[in-house]
């Protein structure tokens, strides 16, 4: 046993584990979030030196800084901006981009109050939730599989579908809930609270978290990350969606259908958005739909959300997670008169250098690879030389 241990607590080991992808873009990650607070702070101290430092610890303790109430906040809020990381990363994996998250969480957020209002009385108490929540699912992956249909069969790039549908969908969301008088309050502006047998349950969460907002939303977001993750990694159907979507003529070459993988994908990234809508909108916290058109800030928030974790399922949980704990801290900062956008800044410098530190890895990479390939060759042709001599 002395020895197995001994083996496995060996240099090459540690080399090999620290030099891995995985550990790099970890360190890229820690990097961009250090350089973000500093960043913070700087801007901190030129606004009021005396408390700037303060501010910063306040912006670092996060969520903790409420005690437990804070903790399930950092939970609570961190639900839907991980739905929408999650949606915008699986379509970076499979070689998309779908800026449209936005109004599919829209989108989403209406199937499921439309099922939560209309069928309140048809569905069992007990199972309304649960058809609200597949409402929302649906919602978000029928406004998802749009620019996936423009892309696939028409070759219009996705990003400017899914731009011009976020405002489609926004405006058509408000128009349907401002007619439906079983929705809305004309004298208010905005829908009803939506039925009690609507709202998520909370899953055993109140126990740990009493007396909060806490509901079972999150871990029904930890869920749908871990499937994504066994689909992407683990799957014949993941493998083929990440190739049609890096190459579509290589993909179609090899026997895959390369329209039908674009369509699903964009379906599935969109069925994330419009769960993490109605995760939001029925978590039972007297959450209301204001038609005020305006775009959603969450569906945004999930594309930095997403490059964060680097478009890995497991990691943007994580990074939903951090980005919620950051701006819970943007909320404590205003005890000591500082703005919460400055959150918005730190959050925006870790972006900028989480990207800045993929590319700089990439050219090193492959500065590295030319590097190593050219002393091989080198001694492959003394190699031969000698071998030439002696016959």
């Amino acid at each position: 046993m002395k020895n197995r241990n001994l083996k496995f607590f060996n240099k090459d080991n540690f080399k090999t584990m620290f030099k891995s992808k995985g550990m790099n873009n970890f360190y890229s990650a820690l990097i961009a979030i250090a350089c973000g607070l500093l960043v913070g702070l700087i801007v901190m101290l030129f606004i009021n030196p005396l408390q700037a430092f303060a501010g910063l610890g306040n912006v670092i303790a996060g969520g903790f800084s409420g005690g437990t109430e804070g903790i399930a906040n950092v939970f609570y809020y961190a639900t839907p901006i991980i739905m929408t990381g999650l949606s915008v990363g699986f379509a970076f994996r499979t070689g998309l981009f779908n800026i449209g998250a936005t109004g599919q969480y829209t989108m989403g957020m209406y199937f499921a109050l439309y099922a939560a209002f209309m069928w309140q009385n048809v569905i069992p108490g007990k199972l309304l939730w649960v058809v609200c929540v597949l409402m929302g699912l649906i919602g978000g992956a029928l406004w998802g599989i749009i620019p996936g249909l423009f892309k696939a069969y028409l070759n219009v790039n996705e990003v400017i579908t899914s731009i011009m549908f976020n405002y489609i969908g926004m405006y058509l969301v408000d128009m349907l809930i401002k007619n439906n008088g079983a929705m809305f309050t004309a004298t208010q502006q905005r829908t009803k609270i939506p039925p009690i047998n609507s709202n998520i349950p909370k899953m055993g969460l109140n126990h740990i978290f009493p007396n909060t907002n806490i509901n079972g939303g999150i871990i029904i977001a930890i869920i749908a990350a871990i499937i994504l993750w066994v689909i992407l990694n683990k799957t014949t159907f993941g493998y083929e969606l990440k190739a049609c979507g890096f190459n579509k003529e290589a993909a179609k070459y090899a026997g895959m259908n390369a329209r039908q993988k674009i369509v699903v994908s964009m379906m599935i990234a969109g069925s994330m958005a419009g769960l993490g809508g109605t995760l939001m909108i029925l978590a039972g916290n007297s959450n209301i739909y204001e038609p005020i058109n305006q775009l959603a800030a969450n569906g945004f928030t999930g594309i930095p959300v997403a490059l964060l974790g680097m478009s890995n399922p497991l990691a943007i949980v994580l990074a939903g997670l951090f980005v919620s704990h950051l701006q819970r801290g943007g909320f404590y900062i205003q005890l000591l008169n500082f703005s919460p956008e400055i959150i918005d800044i730190i959050i925006g410098v870790i972006i900028y250098f989480s990207a800045f530190a993929l590319i700089v890895k990439n050219l090193l990479a492959k500065l590295t690879a030319k590097n190593k390939g050219k002393p091989k060759k080198q001694k492959s042709k003394k190699l031969s030389a000698q071998t030439a001599g002696e016959q």
